[in-house]
């Protein structure tokens, strides 16, 4: 009877699907998954403090964040990252916009955006295992995908919350953020789609090494 190899733990993973931007780099095991992860939650974190001024209002990058991390890791590895990200933010650390923390953050006027987060980050992982961001325009598209679930999540919840008519959540949850919004899903396609270049170059590179050799 043969003996089960030592290794089959660390053999097993949460990227599901196709290879993603981040199997590309890192090989794939149970190790590494939880590495990533922990990774995507201090990249949404660390990205929630920076805020860049811009007209009308200033942004953060914590919805680029999101975008990056939902793509490079996948549906499954992006959603317990910002799963992580909103649990820890709930006991008290502070990865929230402008450090703050608690559950109140969460049932306060910008909680269903970091619940959006979540669906975020999960569709454009599921759709980056489908190869979307592969190219520039679908890229786009994903992350426009993305940041419609966000907002679809969070204006609701800013309504019921401060109880503002249509009108009012849109000028105070929306409007202000539309150009901030398509300069992050521009910066996420490129950033994703040159990931995804470099490496076909490597490949095509090392094919052409090995039929000359």
């Amino acid at each position: 009877m043969t003996s089960p190899s030592p290794s089959l733990g660390l053999s097993l993973s949460l990227s599901l699907g196709r290879p993603t931007l981040a199997d590309r780099l890192f090989s794939r095991g149970i190790v590494m998954d939880l590495v990533l992860i922990a990774a995507g939650t201090a990249l949404v974190a660390i990205a929630a403090q920076i805020e860049v001024p811009l007209w009308p209002v200033p942004v953060t990058g914590q919805t680029l964040a999101v975008l990056l991390v939902g793509s490079s890791l996948g549906a499954l590895r992006g959603t317990l990252s910002l799963l992580l990200y909103a649990v820890l933010g709930v006991v008290g650390l502070p990865l929230f916009s402008g450090a703050g923390s608690g559950m109140s953050v969460v049932l306060g006027p910008t909680g269903g955006y970091i619940v959006g987060f979540i669906f975020a980050a999960a569709f454009t992982g599921w759709i980056a295992q489908r190869s979307w961001d592969r190219k520039v325009l679908r890229s786009i598209l994903s992350f426009f995908g993305g940041t419609v679930i966000t907002f679809a999540i969070g204006l609701p919840w800013l309504a019921y919350v401060l109880g503002l008519n249509l009108q009012q959540t849109l000028e105070g949850g929306l409007y202000p953020f539309i150009i901030g919004g398509i300069i992050k899903m521009l910066l996420a396609a490129g950033i994703i789609t040159a990931g995804w270049r470099y490496f076909d170059r490597e490949d095509h590179r090392r094919a052409s090494r090995e039929l000359s050799s």
